[in-house]
């Protein structure tokens, strides 16, 4: 085959390789005022109240979060799961960083702001210290970042995240309970006349 038809070919391969992955379609389903049951490719023409939507297809879907396939089994067996509170401060922060770096997901549960989650952190640890890292059935009090690896490694989460790989935003760190401001004490200092 001659050099120049291989170079047309891998020219068209390189155009046409984005096309194909992006390449999804959704599918619609609905039932009509007859009962019906119609898919479609497009929407319905008009508003149903049964209506489902699918996305089909290869490609990348880039709202869809991507997780590697170790990740996932990790997270089926040994979900995380990071006790925190307002004033926790450095600690914290610093576990919040190393689960997003790993590309971890967590949930995060703020100990000293709600009742149920404080009666939780009790039965699990004794008290009320944060932070607390939980991975399955596996507890670590307090941030050491040997300890968590550890843990986290333990139950087979990836080192790193894989490159490209959108790490999962972390929650929003708990908010100090705001104390409204105490209302103005009456004057006192000259008496009414």
């Amino acid at each position: 085959m001659p050099v120049r038809t291989r170079l047309s070919a891998l020219a068209a391969a390189a155009l046409l390789l984005p096309l194909l992955a992006a390449a999804q379609a959704n599918v619609y389903r609905w039932v009509d005022k007859n009962g019906k049951v119609h898919y479609s490719d497009t929407p319905p023409p008009e508003p149903q109240k049964e209506l489902t939507q699918k996305r089909v297809g290869g490609g990348y879907a880039a709202d869809a979060v991507q997780l590697p396939y170790a990740t996932q089994v990790a997270m089926q067996k040994s979900p995380v799961t990071l006790y925190t509170g307002a004033d926790c401060g450095d600690p914290c922060k610093q576990g919040r960083e190393l689960l997003s770096k790993r590309g971890i997901p967590f949930s995060e549960r703020d100990a000293q702001a709600n009742a149920d989650d404080a009666e939780t952190l009790k039965k699990l640890v004794g008290g009320i210290e944060v932070p607390v890292l939980t991975v399955g059935a596996a507890k670590v009090k307090g941030y050491e970042e040997g300890a968590w690896h550890s843990a986290l490694d333990g139950a087979g989460y990836p080192r790193t995240a894989l490159p490209g790989q959108v790490p999962p935003r972390p929650p929003a760190p708990p908010q100090k309970a705001q104390t409204p401001p105490a209302p103005p004490a009456p004057d006192t200092a000259t008496p009414p006349k």
